[in-house]
């Protein structure tokens, strides 16, 4: 009798989960019941939002399939711009001034401090060649702005610390995907693509950065001019959203960073007059189920699968302590060498551990990078490494990065 019931449930969810909406309806329903969960166990409730999509995902009940999954693409799309827009919006002339130097030498010492604490880690164990070694530390590098703005919004929190944190999550992707460019120059030659031009691959990633600053900037002016007038909160929302969706679109199909492209549309805004408020407090209205639908997405990415292969486990041990040393004394490093406040210099690292959107994307870059044919194996590993670092700082960097935003924002 059981096993009846049992496939009927499984029959009704093969049939329901082909549709899209039925995805997005049932994590959103997943997010509520397991946010608020972790909200009353005194965790941010975008881990439970990840987990949601965990159990969810194809991993574990099957709810929302790996097809499924890849049609739900643009609603993540769509929330990084978002996002992106909310961290731009606070980079303004004022501020700069104020952190600018700060946020610079903070953001280059623990970059490169992460990047070459994972290479020299790999590589002097011997568990990875010095080239693969130092793919996966460009990797390290990148961080996740998506939780950090989830946990500071719904903390409220404001002051010099969220400023700093802002500014180096901002600087870091960017600065992450230059340096992983360049560094996968140098692997292409190693692993026999001599043919590889370092200078193209460079100028490449200078492109993308450039085209996406240039795309950002047109958006943000763009949002401001259709604002600026007295048009009612509801219209400032529609044509802020509708100008968004219009970045993502024509970001992804031209191959530039929709992060980049609107941290730059919202940092345009922000020193444009009082526009930039009223287009952040529409946009508020839309960040719950947003960010609810886009980490529950990001959790259906994540699988105890990676956790089966012990020399994998053991090298993404290695990986994720090396990078989380990396990032807390960078940062502890770069702030004390830019003078900053003390509570910046014992907390701000702790708030840099999440990693998904961007190491995901560089990870699957490696993949079908074509200097690995031939070693299909050693970049299916290097993927698994990042995937459990992915897997582990989702799931445990977000109550960390909690703790140091109360802590440091009472500064």
């Amino acid at each position: 009798m059981f096993e009846r019931i049992l496939m009927w449930l499984v029959e009704i969810r093969d049939v329901v989960s082909i549709h899209p909406v039925f995805g997005v309806g049932i994590l959103l329903v997943g997010s509520f019941f397991l946010g608020r969960l972790a909200f009353k166990a005194g965790i941010p409730a975008i881990t439970g939002f990840i987990v949601a999509g965990m159990i969810l995902g194809p991993s574990v009940i099957g709810m929302v399939h790996s097809d499924l999954h890849d049609e739900l693409g643009a609603v993540t799309e769509v929330a990084l711009a978002v996002i992106a827009l909310v961290i731009g919006s606070e980079f303004s002339l004022v501020k700069l001034r104020r952190t600018g130097r700060a946020v610079v030498i903070i953001t280059l010492v623990q970059m490169f401090l992460s990047f070459g604490a994972v290479t020299v880690v790999l590589w002097l164990t011997g568990l990875m060649p010095l080239a693969a070694a130092a793919l996966l530390g460009a990797v390290a590098s990148a961080t996740a702005p998506a939780a950090t703005v989830a946990i500071v919004r719904d903390l409220k929190a404001r002051g010099p610390f969220v400023d700093h944190l802002y500014g180096v999550v901002a600087l870091d992707d960017a600065g992450s995907v230059l340096l992983f460019s360049v560094v996968a120059a140098f692997a292409g030659a190693s692993f026999g693509g001599g043919e590889t031009n370092i200078l193209h691959s460079v100028m490449h990633a200078v492109r993308e950065i450039g085209g996406s600053v240039i795309l950002g900037a047109v958006t943000g002016w763009l949002i401001h001019v259709s604002t600026s007038g007295r048009g009612r909160a509801n219209e400032v929302y529609i044509v802020s959203l509708g100008l968004i969706f219009l970045l993502t679109a024509i970001a992804t199909t031209f191959g530039l960073s929709a992060l980049l492209a609107g941290m730059t549309a919202g940092a345009v805004l922000a020193n444009m007059g009082r526009g930039a408020f009223r287009v952040i407090s529409s946009l508020e209205q839309l960040s719950p189920p947003l960010y609810a639908t886009f980490f529950a997405i990001a959790g259906t990415e994540l699988s105890f699968r990676i956790f089966s292969t012990g020399h994998v486990v053991l090298m993404g041990i290695l990986f994720i302590l090396a990078r989380a040393a990396g990032k807390y004394y960078g940062v502890w490093g770069g702030a004390r060498m830019a003078g900053s406040n003390p509570l910046i210099r014992k907390y701000l690292g702790l708030a840099m551990l999440p990693q998904a959107g961007v190491a995901i994307g560089l990870a699957l870059y490696i993949q079908a990078a074509p200097f690995f044919a031939g070693h299909e194996e050693l970049a299916s590993t290097m993927v698994s490494i990042v995937l459990m670092s992915v897997f582990v700082n989702e799931l445990a960097g977000p109550p960390i990065s909690k703790f140091a935003v109360v802590r440091g924002a009472t500064l």
